[in-house]
């Protein structure tokens, strides 16, 4: 039996807070219902506890969440006292003004040990805008026996044709087993994160060097007529209505022979507490096709301050505790080590019990780390991001662009008619917005 007093105990985390803070508060936090979310939100009492404040969780889906903060955010509404906003929201906001800085932790805190990359995503004119809570990229997961059974075997580096061969030959519908599982859910963050990495692997991108839509490119086209094929040959049914949890359920509970996905699932699906699978499964780089340029993806979801916040020294104090290094082993010895947030410190990965318990682990660092915002595909492109545009016009962009994609995954029209109106649209987006002259 694990001592539980002594974990909750042990994570005060050097913070300090217990004199530094006059009375008890209570803040608001919006987050997504994510497995690392919801493991910080059971975890928070230890911080409750020190501090004698109290956190009033705002726990929604992933599109929801964006909704939400971004309005709430755009129009100074001050609803929440921490947000948990993506590696595209981060620098666009704190430029804009509406982030509290975060640099001032405390020298305790450790800033050198964030992985260089994902800080310096965070980070606006030297001031660090949020603080990565788990950091990811994408891969392949597969199941290693079905594959074996079937007399397959997974190249290091797959490309999309072979996974097409894959998911033809272990497709068995009337067992419930699906070739493969990918996100089909309309969002920018949810079927475009994926969409966007296969567009870059067959050699499209988003804008060319003066800004305008290759939409309807043939990059495009051959793409994401491969999508829809996959997914309507070989996929589970209602696809249009899975994102990340829906399909790492059925993944998890052994529907799907093969999911490209984001790399913070591995630790979730290696875990025989949460996944049927867990001792049957293998794990490979994102597939290519064209080019390995922008073939996986580069996400971090953060904690960050808005500015409108009467309480930002106690929500310093929360983000200093759920993004410290206390924290990660908090996670390891409660929830077990393959359970401790990714991608986000260098020391994470030196923990012996942490590679122990995640094989996964090296190959998820070098994903994470390989992952090129400033090169994301074939051809030159004036933005940066691999599976977003780090634009403010792109989340309705790219949220409309899926709906078209999500609307011909669903047969309600062509693929080329999809592209022909997210084109239309997307070019007067951005001739309204003064890129295209």
């Amino acid at each position: 039996m694990r001592n539980m007093t002594r974990i909750l105990s042990s994570s005060a985390i050097g913070l300090g807070l217990l004199t530094g803070l006059a009375q008890a508060e209570e803040i608001s936090i919006a987050t997504v219902n994510n497995g690392d979310m919801i493991i910080m939100q059971k975890l928070s009492g230890a911080w409750e506890k020190e501090t004698g404040n109290k956190i009033n969780w705002i726990v929604l889906e992933e599109n929801v969440l964006r909704e939400r903060v971004t309005t709430d955010i755009a129009t100074r509404g001050g609803q929440f006292d921490i947000m948990t906003i993506g590696g595209y929201e981060a620098p666009i906001w704190g430029r804009q003004g509406w982030l509290a800085p975060v640099d001032d932790l405390g020298d305790d805190y450790d800033y050198a040990d964030l992985l260089e990359p994902i800080k310096a995503g965070l980070t606006v004119d030297g001031k660090l805008y949020a603080v990565p809570f788990y950091t990811e990229s994408s891969f392949t997961l597969y199941r290693k026996d079905l594959f074996d059974a079937a007399g397959l075997t997974m190249p290091e580096q797959p490309t999309y044709e072979q996974i097409k061969e894959f998911a033809a030959k272990l497709t068995d519908k009337s067992k419930q087993q699906y070739g493969i599982c990918l996100r089909g859910k309309p969002g920018w963050g949810e079927n475009m994160a994926f969409v966007g990495t296969m567009v870059n692997a067959y050699g499209g991108r988003w804008f060319d060097m003066d800004w305008k839509p290759q939409l309807s490119s043939e990059p495009w086209k051959k793409a994401i007529t491969d999508y829809v094929a996959l997914l309507s040959d070989y996929g589970p049914q209602g696809a249009t209505a899975n994102g990340f949890n829906e399909n790492q359920t059925l993944f998890a509970t052994g529907h799907c022979a093969m999911w490209i996905d984001a790399t913070s699932a591995a630790g979730r699906v290696y875990d025989p507490k949460q996944s049927q699978v867990a001792d049957k499964i293998a794990f490979t780089r994102a597939p290519i096709a064209e080019t390995a340029n922008g073939s996986s993806w580069s996400w971090s979801w953060n904690l960050a301050i808005p500015a409108t916040t009467q309480k930002a020294e106690v929500a310093k104090s929360f983000l200093k505790w759920a993004t410290s290094k206390d924290y990660v082993k908090l996670v390891g010895e409660s929830e077990g080590w393959v359970a401790v947030p990714p991608g986000t410190r260098k020391s994470t990965y030196a923990l012996p019990e942490y590679q122990k318990a995640a094989p996964f682990a090296e190959t998820v660092l070098q994903a994470i780390l390989s992952a090129d915002p400033s090169k994301p595909t074939k051809d030159p492109v004036p933005y940066t991001g691999v599976q977003f545009v780090a634009i403010p016009e792109f989340q309705a962009i790219g949220t409309f662009v899926g709906q078209q994609v999500s609307a011909a995954l669903a047969g309600q029209q062509t693929v080329d008619a999809a592209l022909d109106a997210a084109q239309v649209q997307v070019e007067r987006d951005m001739t309204r917005a003064g890129y295209i002259k």
